[in-house]
């Protein structure tokens, strides 16, 4: 992290704040284009200061998160994450339509409490179909596992790298106190807002179409009478007039 280090004071590392403007910058602006494009970004932290932040700033833009214990094997081993996911939606729907309702009161208990679990590991991500397209994390040392799986798969690291951390494996560093609760919102409350801002940008682009779809339409109902009056109009046949036949000239007598 050295060139994103302004001095030492006391032991201490004092980041260059103008270099995490820049990357903040930076970042925004990709997370901003994966937003636009529809993909989804998934935000990991795990950290007792960050959780509660990266969860509220995630749901604000309706992406998905992870906040508790990372699961091992989520991005490597997607398929077996989302079996784990459909499992809690069955659980939700027998219990619905009263499939649950002739077990023991212990069966039910259990079920309950597997139900529970579920939605705390996995409750976030329920929306998430398919691989994400990125992974915003807070605190590259503690999610070291996310950030293996996201490299092994060729999936785009944005992260919050501290002065302790070691950059090399994260494709968009943001250098800043991933300790500190401000700093976390700050950082997140810029990164956040580019990515609405995407979203945004991608609904009215999508309204723009159907805009001009509905005005093709309604120019090719106007059009299509008109084609098919001059169709009829160049089939007609033109009117021929009949040849005047010669009189023969009266026979001489």
């Amino acid at each position: 992290m050295a060139p994103y280090i302004f001095m030492e004071r006391n032991g201490i590392h004092i980041i260059d704040l103008h270099k995490t403007v820049a990357k903040v910058d930076e970042a925004a602006e990709a997370l901003k284009q994966i937003a636009k494009s529809g993909k989804k970004i998934l935000f990991v932290a795990t950290k007792k200061q960050a959780k509660d932040i990266v969860a509220e700033k995630a749901t604000s833009v309706n992406m998905p998160y992870v906040i508790e214990r990372w699961p091992g094997g989520m991005l490597t081993n997607f398929p077996t994450i989302r079996k784990a996911v459909k499992k809690m939606a069955n659980i939700d729907k027998l219990m619905q339509d009263g499939t649950y309702g002739n077990l023991s009161k212990r069966e039910l208990l259990q079920i309950t409490r597997q139900r529970a679990k579920l939605e705390k590991n996995l409750g976030s991500i329920a929306d998430l179909t398919r691989l994400p397209s990125a992974l915003f994390v807070v605190d590259v040392l503690k999610e070291n596992i996310a950030v293996k799986e996201a490299n092994r798969l060729g999936i785009p690291v944005f992260a919050m790298v501290d002065t302790n951390s070691d950059p090399k494996d994260i494709d968009f560093v943001i250098p800043a106190n991933d300790d500190a609760k401000d700093s976390v919102e700050v950082i997140l409350n810029a990164c956040c807002q580019a990515i609405a801002e995407g979203l945004e940008e991608r609904k009215a682009e999508k309204a723009d179409e159907k805009a001009a779809e509905a005005q093709a339409e309604a120019e090719e109902a106007e059009e299509k009478p008109r084609r098919q009056r001059r169709a009829r109009k160049d089939e007609a046949p033109a009117a021929e007039e009949a040849p005047v036949a010669e009189e023969a000239p009266a026979a001489e007598e």
